[in-house]
């Protein structure tokens, strides 16, 4: 028997709806109330969502710059940040497509998910200590390690071929392109670093 693999529709109307842009807004700002960006656009939260919302609607909408910046954590990263009106958006389509991509993601993965998170994947790497080791009994090994500047380096066109097998929605899609282009390509980002 195979597996039917099921797909979706109808979804761009579903992130666009004013509902789901304010309850993005609710989920977004969780944490960020007193930073001075976050602050400004809940000083005209009305209008900065409707505009949005009309910017989508109307396909006008392009995803604004990233701030970049350095931190340590403990080694050092670049991060580049985008303005709170496109992180507003990012939370809306997260939170109408996670639902249907969250059942294809492995349960040993823990990074950025609902209901999973470090302590949730310490104590899973316990568990699969103890069995492998049989209680410490028998030697084992874990490979800790980090894909240099993976998400710098994610093929676009893979991506977003893996997400047109689900998403039969044009507009998703459209939109979906929009944030994916936004970001600058691996080797952009390799010429800023060699000028730093």
């Amino acid at each position: 028997m195979t597996a039917v693999m099921k797909f979706y529709t109808n979804l761009f109307e579903k992130i666009i709806s004013l509902p789901n842009l304010f309850l993005a807004w609710e989920e977004f700002k969780k944490g960020k109330v007193n930073k001075k960006d976050v602050l400004e656009f809940e000083w005209h939260l009305e209008q900065n969502i409707v505009e949005l919302y009309r910017e989508l609607k109307y396909h006008k909408y392009k995803h604004g710059v990233y701030t970049k910046f350095r931190i340590c954590d403990p080694k050092p990263r670049v991060i580049h940040k985008a303005t709170v009106r496109d992180r507003v958006l990012h939370h809306a389509i997260f939170r109408v497509l996670n639902p249907l991509f969250e059942p294809c993601f492995i349960s040993n993965s823990f990074s950025c998910r609902i209901r999973k998170g470090t302590h949730k994947g310490v104590a899973t790497l316990g568990k699969i200590l103890r069995r492998v080791s049989q209680n410490g009994t028998r030697p084992c090994f874990a490979l800790k390690c980090d894909i240099r500047k993976f998400f710098d380096s994610v093929d676009h066109s893979i991506l977003l071929g893996i997400i047109k097998k689900k998403i039969k929605d044009e507009e998703a899609i459209w939109l979906i392109k929009e944030i994916m282009e936004s970001f600058p390509p691996a080797s952009q980002i390799e010429r800023e670093r060699e000028r730093e």
